[in-house]
């Protein structure tokens, strides 16, 4: 277990840094190529909890139909953004990071509306990947 949090939270920070960069090149906020991205250490925790809250949800979730499965990710990831984001707020005085700046609004600036679809799909690719983790455990 304590492999797949490291794993879960290595993950995490590498998929984080390669979305901000690529984003922030693509929507113009970057006018160069060299593709800067950016994570806190504070996301590490946070993306290894995966290990904690996303594998026994997929356990249980796994007869459901896929759309369920992708709904209930969406509002977990949701929830634990928000969670997250809102402890290391009450914890440091500022926030990890912030979105209400956003057209889309959000909740404390803590969660991006628009993940809507990014979320689920993050779950549902999740889901080969931890059963991979737990064979490879075995």
């Amino acid at each position: 277990m304590f492999f797949r949090f490291l794993f879960y939270g290595g993950l995490g920070w590498s998929a984080e840094i390669v979305w901000t960069a690529l984003t922030r090149r693509f929507s113009g906020r970057a006018d160069n190529w060299l593709l800067i991205g950016e994570t806190s250490l504070w996301a590490f925790p946070l993306y290894g909890s995966i290990v904690l809250f996303y594998e026994p949800l997929h356990n249980w979730l796994r007869p459901q139909f896929f759309l369920v499965r992708a709904g209930v990710y969406l509002l977990g990831f949701w929830a634990l953004e928000y969670l997250g984001g809102w402890l290391v707020w009450k914890i440091t005085g500022d926030k990890p990071w912030d979105y209400s700046q956003s057209r889309w609004g959000s909740p404390s600036g803590l969660i991006r509306w628009n993940f809507l679809l990014v979320w689920p799909l993050v779950g549902l690719a999740l889901e080969p990947l931890h059963d991979w983790l737990v064979r490879l455990a075995v």
